[in-house]
């Protein structure tokens, strides 16, 4: 069955304005919610008041956001994954920069001709973040002139000293009415110079440590300070916009959304249309504020997306349905927040080291939804006008993508199955139960072979579920055979004097072998086996590294074209690290040299390497042999070494164990995964909690009363982490957690009638520990150590 890409989202369509009168400058903040504002004080705004009742108008551009949740909604929404996964490219244009690229906001005109920066994560064209096409580029409207503020970080603190000594609220209340009051005041507030135009992607001019003593000092003011700052903060959003947003309007949003007052459900409505306007800029507006959100600092930075993630999550469940509008009436609300969300995760993907781990972008409460209809939509109707939240993959978690995995491929199974059946009884033949499943029948004594074969020859049925026979033994196959033919062939295919993999104990991973073959069906088996271990909830034991994944969503769905390369990406120096330490080292101490390169390393673009006891040159380049490396060109020599290493020197042998994987795993879901989230769904999570293993762990013949299962789980409970992995290896075939935590494990004691003399047994292939009833805790971890530190291989029974 070959896929076909859809067609990727159309980027924006408008989010709903709110116009009726009272709408957002209709509500009042009380002590803990919103009021209508009383007569007199409408009478006091006077027709200048009145011309603000409605919301700015808001652009029609290609890239506006908008959505809504319930079917027939109408939003386009380009998402944000292709700005997420070009920020290898971006950085290599970086690193051969002398100079920052700076984005020039084009004309309101062009912006509809702009290269997209939120592209569905189904569209295979990358685009550079960090430039636009010269024709599309416009002058920068000229910025408003600022109001001159004098008063300083120290004069507020000074103030606010002043007045919780004293009672005297006046001058703190005047410094928050003045500076919220407009986009204009907030940026002569904290402009760090208001005479510089602060228009770089790398420079966003705002003096953080102000904003920050502003903001934490914000909650300790009176209730009256708090609610002026609200009212400022309508009054900036009810602004009427005419042209492009200049870099003071982008200030003033990354300001506002720092305001720690938006953690209150209270004032929801405020900032639901602030995340609105900030979803609806331009392309190039949001190219400057991910560049400006990576320099906040990590904890506020967590701040942030936490605070939109619970947005997000009372938006979908609210505790009190009475404090927010009708959702009916407020569709567009997680839309926008998903959007503004996508800027911090590419500010986080921007950021070398990442600010936070792209975990805290999960949220768990999308796990609760109904994910297949989630993922209907974004499969369904990536070009129309419905919103899907696996349009923005990075905030859904494992857990959910897994089920989403699994359900899918569980459809695509049942689908399989019955068109199976549907041929029998065409053909008037009796139906047989076992073609439903996948089954193989392998000999011990032949494994790799006979695997190889039956899935050739069963190609077909790949998607079903998986059943394994070995010849000769009696048996039914309830799971557990089916994870010792995992084990011992993969065992098997690793091992060293097999030959396809290379095991690199520096860093403890194994990688593709070299040699030249002229048969690779053998690595297409290793990938069909990945994939059958994902299908099935199998986890492997399995050390690949991490550029591997990379590598295996490169493209994520197989082309159509048999020409075009496959699991070819980008490498670096740090990709080369986790697998040849010692290389890259070298390579690095090369691009570090400060004397002279050519005289000194004496090299040119070659690379050598032994094949079969012989020494082979390889030209990185045409006439490398010829070309000195020098100190002007050995970063081009550094990339072209990396790119030969990690692609070109195993080109055939990853594209055999690519087309492999995705023989069994060809689901438009892997889409949504990175691929620290594959090596996940395979190998399971390296996080252990051994305290989730006592809650769910089972007992046949003990009860976990019992003095020796106390006693285990006292000494199991005081291993080190090497000791718990070693434990968990031991028992499972596997130091690494499966995708749904110690729970799916099914981990189970078994009480050993065998001498206490004896040490512990494990049943791998059932994830069962058979513990003989030691009498004492010192005698139980003497043996427990000992079985756990010298058992060889998988310890199959």
């Amino acid at each position: 069955m070959s896929l076909q890409t859809p067609q990727a989202a159309t980027a924006g369509s408008d989010l709903p304005t709110v116009t009726e009168k009272g709408s957002l400058l209709g509500y009042k903040m009380g002590e803990d919610s919103f009021v209508p504002p009383s007569v007199e004080e409408e009478e006091e705004d006077g027709e200048e008041e009145k011309e603000k009742e409605k919301l700015p108008p808001i652009l029609t551009a290609s890239n506006t956001a908008g959505g809504g949740l319930e079917r027939g909604t109408k939003s386009q929404f380009s998402t944000f994954s292709s700005f997420i996964s070009t920020i290898n490219q971006k950085k290599e244009a970086a690193g051969s920069s002398s100079s920052p690229t700076q984005l020039v906001i084009p004309n309101i005109k062009n912006v509809r001709d702009l290269p997209p920066i939120c592209l569905d994560v189904r569209q295979k064209q990358r685009i550079s973040i960090d430039t636009l096409p010269s024709e599309l580029k416009a002058p920068v409207p000229p910025e408003p002139s600022l109001p001159i503020r004098t008063k300083t970080m120290k004069d507020f603190q000074e103030d606010m000293e002043k007045a919780k000594s004293s009672g005297d609220w006046k001058a703190v209340h005047d410094f928050y009415l003045t500076t919220f009051d407009s986009f204009l005041e907030l940026n002569a507030a904290f402009k760090k110079d208001v005479s510089l135009p602060f228009s770089t992607i790398e420079d966003s001019g705002i003096n953080a440590k102000f904003v920050n003593a502003v903001y934490d000092a914000l909650l300790n003011t009176p209730q009256d300070i708090q609610k002026s700052v609200l009212k400022g903060i309508i009054n900036g959003l009810l602004q009427e916009w005419k042209g492009p947003r200049t870099k003071d309007d982008l200030r003033a949003y990354c300001i506002l959304l720092q305001n720690p007052q938006f953690s209150n459900t209270s004032t929801y409505v405020i900032y639901a249309h602030l995340l609105r306007q900030i979803a609806t800029l331009a392309e190039a507006d949001h190219h400057f504020l991910a560049h400006w959100f990576k320099k906040i600092s990590q904890r506020r930075f967590k701040q942030l997306v936490d605070r939109v993630l619970q947005f997000i999550s009372l938006r979908l469940f609210p505790a009190k349905p009475e404090e927010f509008p009708p959702m009916i009436k407020c569709t567009w609300w997680i839309p926008s927040a998903t959007k503004v969300l996508s800027l911090f995760s590419a500010a986080n993907s921007l950021a070398n080291p990442a600010i936070i781990s792209y975990t805290d972008f999960y949220n768990s409460t999308l796990d609760h939804i109904d994910l297949m209809e989630e993922y209907h939509n974004w499969q369904c109707y990536g070009n129309s006008h419905r919103f899907s939240f696996c349009q923005y993959p990075f905030i859904i978690s494992i857990a959910a993508k897994k089920v989403i995995i699994q359900r899918d491929s569980e459809q695509q199974m049942i689908s399989m199955a019955r068109q199976s059946l549907v041929d029998k009884v065409s053909r008037r033949q009796r139906p047989d139960m076992n073609m439903l499943f996948l089954n193989l029948k392998v000999r011990r004594m032949h494994l790799v072979s006979d695997s190889l074969d039956e899935l050739t020859r069963k190609r077909a049925d790949l998607k079903k579920k998986l059943k394994v026979t070995f010849v000769g033994e009696a048996g039914l196959d309830m799971g557990g055979l089916t994870k010792e033919w995992f084990l011992l062939l993969i065992r098997q295919i690793f091992h060293p004097d097999y030959g396809m993999f290379t095991y690199h104990k520096d860093s403890h991973c194994h990688w593709f072998s070299i040699y030249k073959c002229d048969d690779y069906s053998e690595f297409r088996l290793v990938g069909a086996l990945m994939g059958l271990a994902v299908y099935n909830s199998i986890t492997l034991d399995i050390r690949f590294p991490p550029c591997c994944y990379k590598k295996l969503l490169s493209p994520p769905i197989v082309p159509c074209d048999q020409n075009s390369p496959v699991g070819i990406s980008s490498v670096s120096l740090d990709d080369l690290c986790h697998i040849m330490p010692e290389l890259a080292h070298g390579l690095s101490e090369l691009l570090s040299y400060e004397d002279n390169v050519e005289e000194d390393f004496y090299s040119t673009f070659q690379v050598f390497q032994e094949e079969f006891g012989v020494i082979k040159s390889y030209n990185l380049k045409p006439g490398g042999d010829k070309i000195p490396v020098t100190a002007q060109n050995r970063k081009e020599y550094v990339q072209l070494y990396v790119d030969f290493i990690l692609n070109k020197s195993i080109y055939k042998q990853f594209a055999a164990f690519y087309y492999g994987f995705h023989s069994v795993c060809d689901s438009y879901a892997l889409m949504l995964l990175r691929p620290e989230e594959v090596e996940i769904l395979v190998c399971g999570s390296p996080e252990l909690d051994m305290y989730a293993l006592q809650r769910n762990t089972q007992y046949d013949g003990y009860l976990k009363t019992d003095l020796t299962i106390r006693y285990f789980w006292e000494v199991v409970l005081g291993f080190p982490l090497d000791l718990q992995k070693k434990l968990l290896h031991f028992t499972t075939g596997s130091d690494r957690v499966p995708v749904g935590g110690m729970a799916d494990l099914n981990f189970k004691i078994s009480k050993s009638e065998t001498s206490t003399n004896w040490l512990p047994v494990a049943h791998t292939c059932f994830n069962q520990l058979c513990l003989p009833p030691y009498k004492s805790k010192k005698e139980l971890k003497q043996k427990l150590i000992i079985g756990i530190s010298n058992a060889e291989g998988f310890g199959l029974e």
